[in-house]
């Protein structure tokens, strides 16, 4: 089963253009900026941290009330801010008046990132969705931030259907799957994975540090498919994702 699986995969899904993808393998990626305490994650203080210690940037897109790509990692406020409701309940521009949670840090769009961060550093750019989630106008979005933007970039989302989108309606932007196969994700079983592979049909991968070494990844990966890791957020993990990936995407004491 196994290798029809993996002979499927590969009849799904093509190797990737060494000279579009290549980039991905020379970088650590902070995770959400380079936060600590005092520096939100996915602010602009944080996003400016790593670009000062030169590391690339991931970060989370949500999207607001009128379709704004906005730089927040959960569906509701309160965690990050202390503001109840959803955060795709309000407007860009109210967004942009909230602070996060004890700090005089505020919401930022994605636009925001992309003025900061000018090319200096590559981005992975991950839409947030879930299911019967209308993600293409997260999808819209996005692209329309990076119209005209020149720097590294990369999009990616647990979401299949993003990098589908992708691929048929802006196939210049790198696109990549996030995979995890905890109770937390929607591929615990290798079916749902390999599914999941074969609609999206991505450029690279971004594979629960915790699910390392996988069959199906190492085959990718020698394929010719970069292979991101996260979170990294340990020496030892640090030291296991140099093992079974090509690029870690890090926090805390993860950062090499």
């Amino acid at each position: 089963m196994r290798s029809l699986l993996s002979r499927l995969d590969r009849f799904f899904v093509a190797a990737p253009d060494p000279a579009r993808v290549g980039w991905l393998r020379d970088w650590t990626f902070a995770h959400r900026g380079l936060h600590r305490e005092g520096v939100p994650e996915n602010s602009l203080t944080a996003f400016s941290g790593a670009i000062d210690r030169g590391l690339g940037i991931e970060c989370d897109i949500q999207r607001s009330r009128d379709h704004a790509a906005m730089l927040v990692h959960d569906w509701e406020l309160e965690r990050l801010t202390g503001v109840t409701g959803p955060t795709a309940g309000y407007s860009a521009e109210e967004l942009a008046q909230i602070a996060f949670l004890d700090s005089e840090h505020r919401l930022a769009r994605l636009d925001d990132l992309l003025a900061l961060v000018d090319g200096a550093v590559p981005l992975l750019i991950e839409i947030k969705s879930r299911r019967r989630y209308d993600v293409e106008q997260s999808c819209i979005a996005v692209r329309d931030a990076l119209a005209g933007y020149r720097g590294r970039h990369a999009v990616m989302s647990f979401d299949p259907r993003v990098a589908r989108w992708f691929r048929r309606h802006a196939p210049d932007i790198v696109r990549g799957l996030v995979m995890r196969e905890d109770a937390h994700g929607m591929t615990q079983q290798a079916w749902q994975r390999h599914l999941a592979l074969w609609v999206a049909r991505p450029e690279f991968i971004a594979y629960h540090v915790a699910a390392l070494p996988s069959p199906m990844v190492s085959s990718l990966r020698a394929g010719g498919m970069p292979v991101l890791t996260w979170t990294v957020n340990t020496p030892e993990l640090l030291a296991h994702a140099r093992r079974h990936a090509d690029a870690p995407i890090a926090e805390g004491a993860g950062v090499p």
